[in-house]
Parts: C-alpha cells; structure tokens; sequence
C-alpha cells in the first residue's frame, strides 16, 4: 500500500480516501475470511471499511496501517460472532479443546447430522444462508416470508446448531422438539 494515499486520506484527502478504501477492501475481506464466521464476512467488511473512513486521522504511523486494518478486522469479526452466534469465536480454549477432540471428518459429520435434526424452518435457512450463501433478501423471497422473519430464523438455527454441537442445553428446545 502506498503510504502516500494512506497520508492524503488521513489528512482529508476525500478521493484518497476512496481510494483507499477501494485498495483495502482486498485485504480486508481475506482478513474477514479468516477471521468471521461465514456468513459475517460481508458485514464485517462493510463495517470495517467504515471504521477506516471515520478513524484513519487516529492513525499515528502510517507504517501500522497494515497492522491497524488487521486488528479491526479481528475485533470486528470478534464482535459479530458474539453477536450472530452468542459466543466469542476467540474464546480460544474452550473451541480448541472441542475441536482437537475430533477430525475434520467427525467435525463434517457432525456438523451434517445436527443440521438434520434441526427442524425444517431453521435447516432451511441455515443452508440458504451459510452453505448457499443466499442474502437476507433472497431467502425471503425464496421462503415467501419477511426479511425480519429470515433474521430472527437464521440467528435461531445458529444458535440451535451451536448448542446442539457442543452439548450445551437449547433454550426452548422442548418447544421445538429437541428434548
């Protein structure tokens, strides 16, 4: 990265600033690919690059801009999977200890066998979220329902799928069959 730009947007430059935006936006998204949950990295970029745009005057080193932009891009994915998945994808211990327990064979089959059990409406639109990647929008429109609707679906399939893989009690499972 010219570090040029990187002065000239920090210093107000708007069509430097566009431009580096344009030239980060790369990074960053293999940065969020990394770093999110799947279906997090396109809110992760956007976010991120807006974080750029409005801080990049707190940027001392124009050396570090590199080393800035990774960091928000970790705390970022950081925070949204706290927020789509109710846990902290760098909670480091507790995910490793449940990962080293099994292959990545077991982990796929595992990860396929909860999908089956989940009921129809949450299977649907986890695999059209993270697995066909499908918009918010698209979803609704395939499922005859509201983007509100597909939200409130997907963030309970995540969670289902997330108790239910690591052995944890599903809030209001008896009320979806899962007891």
């Amino acid at each position: 990265m010219d570090l040029s730009v990187i002065e000239a947007a920090r210093d107000g430059d708007r069509s430097a600033m566009e431009t580096l935006l344009l030239l980060s936006q790369p990074d960053i998204r293999r940065y969020a690919m990394r770093h999110c949950v799947i279906s997090d990295i396109d809110d992760a970029v956007q976010e991120v690059l807006i974080i750029v745009a409005k801080r990049i005057e707190s940027l001392k080193f124009l050396a570090a801009f590199s080393s800035w932009l990774f960091k928000t891009v970790q705390r970022e994915c950081r925070r949204l999977g706290r927020v789509t998945l109710n846990y902290d994808p760098f909670e480091e211990e507790h995910l490793d200890s449940w990962l080293q327990a099994h292959s990545d064979d077991e982990l796929i089959n595992e990860l396929i066998s909860v999908i089956e059990k989940l009921p129809q409406e949450h299977r649907e639109v986890i695999l059209l979220k993270d697995i066909q990647q499908f918009s918010n929008r698209e979803i609704a429109s395939e499922l005859g329902i509201t983007v509100a609707a597909v939200k409130s679906r997907v963030h309970r399939a995540r969670e289902l799928t997330r108790a239910m893989l690591l052995d944890e009690p599903v809030r209001g499972g008896s009320d979806l069959g899962l007891d």
